[in-house]
């Protein structure tokens, strides 16, 4: 199975080194030295990782091939593809990958369908599922403790505990006061 693992970033000195979007859980593992990626486009690669050091908190890579800048600004927004075997499982437990929670039935703990994993986004913050309902609207659920109490791939299906509003707006609880303080600043002289 390919899964996307980085996305090239710019160009960093004049070396050949670039700068990576990194979108796996084990950079270590899949964009270590040696570790040769295909490409999309296909055409750029396969590229194979020549060197990669961590500067000012991102993630430099060195292609073999790419020995100044021009080659390595030739390389932006070109997406790196790994090969994974299906199978794998994370080392801990609490962990998955996304091909293993894509098309996942999301339900509530009663039993309650709420539809179908279709994208997972990785955000600064949090992870988000985004969930198709059956009448083809979406919903953002946070992939945090708090809100997926199971996850059961054998019987794939993801477990919810929704706050009120998550799902349904109509059960949203405004708890802000902003209004009630703006009502009482009128026009004082």
């Amino acid at each position: 199975m390919q899964l996307v693992v980085a996305r090239i970033g710019r160009a960093h000195g004049i070396k050949g080194e670039v700068t990576v979007e990194v979108r796996t859980d084990e950079p270590e593992l899949r964009l270590g030295p040696g570790a040769v990626l295909q490409t999309e486009p296909a055409s750029a690669g396969p590229l194979t990782i020549e060197t990669g050091r961590v500067h000012s908190g991102r993630l430099l890579l060195r292609f073999e091939g790419v020995k100044d800048r021009t080659g390595a600004e030739a390389l932006r927004n070109i997406l790196l593809i790994a090969e994974v075997d299906p199978a794998a499982l994370p080392e801990e437990p609490d962990e998955y990958y996304d091909h293993q929670l894509m098309d996942l039935d999301v339900v509530l703990a009663d039993g309650t369908e709420i539809g179908r994993i279709t994208e997972i986004s990785h955000l600064a913050s949090q992870d988000l599922f985004i969930v198709e309902r059956p009448d083809g609207s979406e919903v953002m659920i946070p992939f945090v403790e708090e809100i997926v109490a199971e996850i059961d791939l054998e019987e794939q299906r993801c477990v919810i505990t929704p706050p009120p509003g998550l799902i349904d707006e109509s059960e949203a609880v405004v708890d802000s006061t902003r209004d009630e303080d703006s009502q009482g600043s009128g026009d004082e002289a």
